[in-house]
């Protein structure tokens, strides 16, 4: 029977399996709001650090990385797009403008929100 073992879990890209020290180290933070900074403050300061780990890995000058986190993939992607509009019109503008939005191609599994 095939049904809910998640290790013959083949009919997604998305895995279902984790290491019980991950189940255990996710159930010490279920009941946190970490979008509430002020009650966590430390969230902040992991977020900061993931930020400047990050910003290193890509060589970006100390102390220059920007970035912040969010819960979910959906969140993450459509900040990416704008940051990807933002540098484009950059972009745009220093090369004397005019050349209209920047066009954004995506495949038929784009999340959800793209499809409007």
């Amino acid at each position: 029977n095939l049904d809910g073992n998640p290790m013959m879990n083949l009919a997604s890209f998305v895995t279902t399996y984790m290491e019980p020290e991950a189940e255990a180290l996710m159930a010490t933070a279920m009941r946190k709001n970490f979008i509430d900074i002020d009650e966590y403050s430390q969230t902040a300061e992991l977020q900061n650090r993931c930020v400047n780990m990050l910003a290193h890995l890509f060589h970006a000058p100390a102390s220059e990385g920007v970035g912040t986190s969010t819960i979910g993939s959906s969140e993450a992607i459509m900040l990416a797009g704008l940051a990807m509009k933002w540098r484009w019109g950059d972009w745009e503008k220093g090369r004397g403008g005019g050349g209209g939005p920047p066009h954004n191609v995506g495949g038929g599994n784009v999340q959800g929100w793209a499809d409007t």
